[in-house]
């Protein structure tokens, strides 16, 4: 069963009873208010939360049950954009056994992984842009072969500058994407934002760290992994942006019903190894064969195919 994504973007008081969650509308109503403000949800069915008020009171007991149930917590700053993302320390049981794989995974091994993720990921922006736009993209064919191992020609920068360039064309004049670049990068960032939590979930419910990438490698990053791991699912978030653009027209600002569509993206369906499945449930097979890739059972990482 796909795991459901709640967002909260009004003042609430969560708690926990009886292994559910319990939702009140506000802080004032706590332990044994009554009536239509109150509903609860099974713990076992959340997979992500997004907590988006500075006037929402989560208790300790919760926290603890939905981090022992693998619930990725998305917190949101002042602008609403989603900011911070709690995880548990231990989500599987041979944990110990995969960090060490995962810390003694050799150069050219993580070489090779990257290459397959580039490889994937101008392979699906390619298959976006025939989709959606009128953009030739036999370019990106070429690339997407020609990657080598740790991509050191630098062929995701040159797709990623003729894939940014065509996306939008339709809809916005010289876009530049960036995240602190213009409208619609703010949908960009919140879609990310959403898919890196579920990305860095699954990594550590197949028992490794998202701090240990294979690419990415910034000290000031704690989900290096995840920000790899998450380059080929990219393309179905810019393409749930694009079609978000084409129905409600091009604005400035961040909307509830901007949200409600980009909170779409863990039920998006993909297919992995042949097999289609929610976007949520295929990032785990995705993470799953990652693992297996550094303990030497598989060398090819399932990632998914548009």
């Amino acid at each position: 069963m796909i795991k459901r994504t709640l967002y909260f973007g009004n003042p609430a008081y969560l708690s926990l009873s009886s292994r559910q969650l319990v939702i009140r509308k506000s802080e004032s109503q706590k332990e044994g208010a009554q009536g239509e403000n109150i509903c609860t949800r099974a713990i076992e069915d959340i997979g992500v939360i997004v907590i988006d008020h500075p006037q929402i009171t989560l208790t300790s007991a919760l926290i603890a049950a939905l981090l022992d149930n693998n619930v990725a917590l998305i917190t949101c700053d002042s602008h609403h954009m989603p900011t911070g993302l709690l995880l548990p320390l231990s989500g599987n049981t041979i944990q110990s056994e995969r960090f060490q794989a995962q810390v003694s995974a050799s150069l050219p091994l993580k070489k090779q992984l990257w290459q397959q993720t580039v490889k994937q990921k101008i392979a699906n922006q390619s298959t976006i842009l025939r989709q959606l736009t009128s953009a030739e993209a036999g370019c990106m064919d070429k690339w997407s072969n020609d990657v080598r191992s740790g991509d050191i020609d630098n062929l995701e920068g040159r797709a990623a500058a003729y894939y940014w360039k065509n996306l939008f064309a339709q809809e916005i004049d010289h876009f530049k994407r960036g995240r602190e670049e213009a409208a619609p990068n703010h949908l960009l960032n919140y879609g990310y934002a959403i898919l890196r939590a579920i990305i860095a979930r699954a990594l550590v419910s197949s028992g490794l760290l998202p701090t240990l990438g294979i690419h990415h490698h910034n000290r000031y990053n704690a989900y290096c992994l995840a920000d790899d791991i998450m380059e080929p699912y990219r393309p179905y978030v810019d393409a749930h942006v694009l079609v978000l653009l084409r129905q409600k027209g091009f604005q400035e600002e961040l909307t509830q019903e901007d949200k409600a569509h980009l909170l779409q993206i863990p039920t998006l369906d993909v297919c992995v190894e042949g097999k289609r499945s929610p976007l949520l449930v295929a990032a785990s097979l995705t993470t799953a064969s990652v693992a297996k890739c550094f303990t030497g059972e598989l060398r090819k990482i399932s990632y998914p195919k548009l």
